[in-house]
């Protein structure tokens, strides 16, 4: 995932920003991992060129503890900083808010998934009829697999609605 990240970032940036003179390009990339992480990173600025882009990798310690942060250099040279410094700080705030964005975009995708129904492929079949054809039938599968009889006696469900959905599950068999 760090690859194709930082492939797609970056060759944006060279065909948008070839000079640098635009403001697109980072002064620094804070890579949010270890080793393995900052080596995927290096090895996609190299396939790309880019030999001046400063990156470094922040990982918790090897407890999974924060406050505990490594550093790790693309030279494979590793620090860490002080339990109280401020730099550490303001890093472990980005980390956490690089974390806020993920998690709450990951849990917008799947709450989205999870509202979606094969049903809303087929023409005419709004969020009313959805219901209430899964009400009736149970699962997508059921109403996909239902006859153009069993269809028709569905609540709310004109025989118009029943052969939309019969002939669009149907159609070629």
């Amino acid at each position: 995932m760090m690859r194709e990240v930082f492939q797609r970032r970056f060759a944006r940036a060279i065909e948008e920003d070839p000079e640098r003179t635009k403001g697109e390009w980072p002064d620094l990339v804070l890579i949010d991992g270890g080793k393995g992480q900052v080596s995927a990173a290096g090895g996609v600025l190299a396939e790309l060129g880019i030999d001046d882009l400063p990156y470094i990798g922040v990982a918790k310690g090897p407890d999974r503890n924060a406050g505990r942060e490594t550093f790790y250099h693309p030279d494979g040279r590793e620090f860490t900083l002080p339990p109280n410094n401020a730099v550490l700080f303001y890093i472990q705030r980005l980390r956490d808010e690089a974390h806020r964005f993920a998690i709450g975009a990951h849990r917008q995708k799947r709450a989205k998934a999870m509202g979606s129904s094969p049903l809303d492929e087929v023409p005419g079949i709004g969020p009313a009829r959805k219901k209430a054809l899964l009400m009736h039938f149970g699962t997508a599968r059921a109403v996909r697999g239902a006859s153009l009889e069993d269809l028709q006696k569905a609540p709310g469900v004109s025989a118009a609605v029943a052969q939309a959905v019969h002939d669009f599950y149907h159609a070629g068999r």
